[in-house]
């Protein structure tokens, strides 16, 4: 696993779009305060400048416990506010430019959605995860390509950390973890829930070795 990695497993949460930054702040740090591998902002409805103080006030809640702050697409949000990494998909900026932009401490993700030739050109680069889905059906991205499960076991032999994305709920983790995946990417099911932190915990149980 990639030294830039301070975990080999765990949830990757992922922030829901939203314009009440204080609402996300509140349910942020709420969560928090459980064992997450990831942050990871991403809001594609907030202006330029929400964004930047939105992620900013992530940041420092990341920085208090302890958590990895990925923003999602915008290396050069990233870069600014001296986020741990960057979240790339296929329509963003090439990953090795990136990686020449922003240095050779900060993570990198990418985006291989049901693509394996992807994964494998990807898992040549400098780059920390590959990063599959949508699993299952997702209200995030409801018209996006279903990856399927044997696609984790494949990535598995690429020597890159795996991310599955997409419909993941507490009830179908398990599949999805014993076909390969080393994080669950989550963003509704926790976020949208009556109460998240309770939902939280039960993906969480999926992992007792990483959180012991």
């Amino acid at each position: 696993m990639n030294s830039r990695l301070r975990t080999h497993n765990g949830i990757y949460l992922i922030t829901p779009d939203h314009h009440d930054s204080g609402l996300i702040h509140a349910q942020v740090e709420l969560l928090l305060q459980q064992p997450i591998a990831f942050l990871q902002y991403r809001n594609k409805i907030a202006s330029h400048s929400q964004q930047q103080q939105q992620a900013s006030n992530l940041l420092t809640l990341c920085q208090k416990y302890q958590v990895p702050f990925i923003v999602n697409d915008n290396w050069l949000l990233a870069k600014e506010i001296g986020a741990d990494g960057v979240h790339l998909g296929a329509d963003d900026a090439e990953p090795n430019w990136v990686r020449e932009q922003i240095g050779t401490e900060m993570l990198i993700g990418v985006s291989c959605y049901n693509d394996f030739e992807r994964a494998q050109s990807m898992a040549q680069l400098d780059i920390d995860y590959l990063a599959f889905g949508t699993m299952f059906s997702s209200s995030t991205k409801p018209y996006a390509q279903r990856a399927a499960l044997n696609l984790l076991s494949q990535a598995k032999t690429l020597n890159k950390a795996i991310v599955a994305i997409g419909g993941i709920s507490p009830d179908n983790s398990a599949s999805v973890l014993a076909a390969g995946a080393d994080y669950l990417a989550v963003i509704s099911s926790v976020f949208a829930a009556e109460n998240p932190e309770q939902v939280l915990q039960s993906y969480l149980n999926i992992f007792p070795k990483a959180i012991a």
